[in-house]
Parts: C-alpha cells; structure tokens; sequence
C-alpha cells in the first residue's frame, strides 16, 4: 500500500519501490486507518501472552491455486490467522502458511468498497477463504454487521442486548464504542487499549492514596497518629 497514490503530485515524481504491506487500494479515510490500528493494537494487548495467532490490516493475501503472486489476492481492512506463529510478515502467502486462511475478516466500509464489501468480498471469503466470522463497518454511518460460517453459508449474526456481536473464532464480541469498533469481553467489558488500562490503573491509583489520606485525617482528629498503627 502506497498512500503517496491519494496525493496530488506532479507526473514526473518517481516514488521508490516499495514491497511492505497490500497491492489493494489505499485506505479511503484517516477514520478508517484509525479503525484498523485500534483493532489491531487491543487485539495485540489483549492477546500479549499468546504467540499462536497473526493479526494485520490491509495486508495483501495472496492465495492462487498455482501459487502466483500475480493472481488472486486480496488486502481486508483487519484479520486474524489463528494457529499459526506470531511473527512480522510482509504479506500473507496461503501455499507458505500450512493453506491457512484468516479466521476472522473485517471490512471498513467506504462510498468507493462498500457494493464491493458486502457483495464480491463476502462471496469471496464465502466460498474460497471459508472464514468462520466476516464482519464489516462503516466509521461514517456506523453500519454493522457479522456473519458465521455454518453448512459453507454466510448465516447472519444477531445482536445481543447491548447490540454487540460475538466471534466464536476470537471468544469476544465485537461492538460500537464512541463511534468505533471494538472488542468486549464475553461478561460484555471494554477490551482497552494498552494507555486506557494505563490510564485505569492511574486512577484506581489515585482513588486508593485519597481514601488513605482521608483515613488518616479521620484518625488524627481523634487523636490517633496512623504512622504508629
């Protein structure tokens, strides 16, 4: 991926070759690229003792049945190999990955990928990737949707209560949080990123000192110096 492409730029520019990341499009929006680092990054925290699974976004996938690189690929917005070894890749090669295919996919929706998404893609991932849970949404308007792999058709996910849908495949729902797509817990609790559980721990800090400063107040003025206790 080239985000170079979506700048205006004079014709006679020459951007050096590149071979990281996905021959797909680049990424519509900052929002969307917003969106696939917060997936990747909780899922990362959240799953930082494991070193069994290979989460990346917009990462071109290649998966020719006569194992050209030329052919048949394709770069979802976020998904997660399960069962494999947790390592950088520049792309993910199905014929060098034991024939595995992602577990999970998800797709951010834009006015350019959506008929795209929701159609071709969906088929796709259907009836060649055979991925268990396909999900998609959209950062603007806020669509959402999830579907499980049962009898080789996508059957749709239905929300719970809370309007979250849950990934068999990851063991955690996916949902809307503050206009973003993230992940809770199966008790239905925020997945935080690395500086939210920071940041939590701050406070329950700071919670903790106060109650202890007034204890001991409390206790100086019955005349009790809480340092001899």
């Amino acid at each position: 991926m080239s985000l170079a492409k979506d700048l205006d730029t004079p014709e006679d520019v020459i951007f050096p070759p590149s071979d990281l990341l996905s021959d797909e499009p680049p990424l519509e929006t900052y929002l969307h690229l917003q969106q696939m680092l917060l997936l990747i990054k909780c899922l990362d925290w959240w799953w930082r003792s494991r070193n069994d699974f290979f989460v990346a976004g917009n990462l071109s996938i290649y998966y020719s049945p006569r194992q050209r690189k030329s052919e048949d690929f394709r770069g979802p917005d976020f998904f997660v190999v399960l069962g494999t070894e947790r390592k950088s890749r520049k792309s993910w090669v199905v014929w060098e990955e034991d024939g595995k295919y992602p577990n999970v996919i998800v797709e951010i929706l834009s006015d350019k990928t959506a008929a795209t998404d929701r159609g071709l893609k969906k088929q796709i991932y259907q009836d060649i990737f055979r991925t268990p849970n396909y999900f998609w949404f959209d950062p603007e308007t806020l669509e959402f949707a999830g579907f499980q792999l049962l009898a080789g058709q996508y059957q749709t996910l239905e929300p719970n209560q809370q309007g979250y849908l849950w990934s068999q495949q990851l063991e955690l729902y996916l949902g809307i949080h503050e206009r973003k797509l993230r992940f809770f817990t199966a008790e239905g609790q925020l997945v935080e990123l690395p500086e939210e559980a920071a940041q939590v721990q701050r406070q329950q800090k700071e919670l903790a000192q106060a109650r202890a400063e007034r204890l001991a107040a409390k206790l100086r003025e019955l005349g009790i110096d809480p340092d001899t206790l």
